[in-house]
């Protein structure tokens, strides 16, 4: 199997905050060292609640939804971050558009609560 870069999206078994399960759902891959990749939640439920700048739209309408691989319009949770083992990934789904990539670098400095 390829191993996953940076600005991809596969499918991983994310783990839950209490590490008491994980759930198979797509994952965007932010950064990669040696075996272990850090990953952000992507879902396909989107909230009511507002995000407080920490969330990413991946609309179905934008013009490169079809190369993410997702079936519907899902929710990229930047403060929903997990660093994981290679052998957790299923299979790629595709790649994240770059202009949604620079609002997910945004997302992410607001949830580590970074300057």
């Amino acid at each position: 199997m390829p191993k996953p870069r940076t600005g991809e999206i596969w499918l991983v078994r994310f783990p839950f905050t209490d590490l008491s399960s994980a759930k198979v759902r797509p994952a965007l891959i932010v950064a990669t060292h040696r075996d272990d990749v850090v990953i952000l939640g992507i879902f396909s439920r989107i909230p009511s609640a507002r995000s407080a700048g920490t969330w990413v739209r991946i609309e179905s309408s934008h013009p490169g939804f079809k190369d993410t691989g997702l079936k519907t319009t899902s929710v990229l949770r930047a403060e929903k971050l997990a660093v994981v083992h290679e052998s957790v990934f299923q299979r790629k789904l595709g790649m994240l558009p770059a202009d949604l990539r620079a609002r997910v670098r945004d997302a992410l400095k607001k949830a580590l609560l970074l300057p």
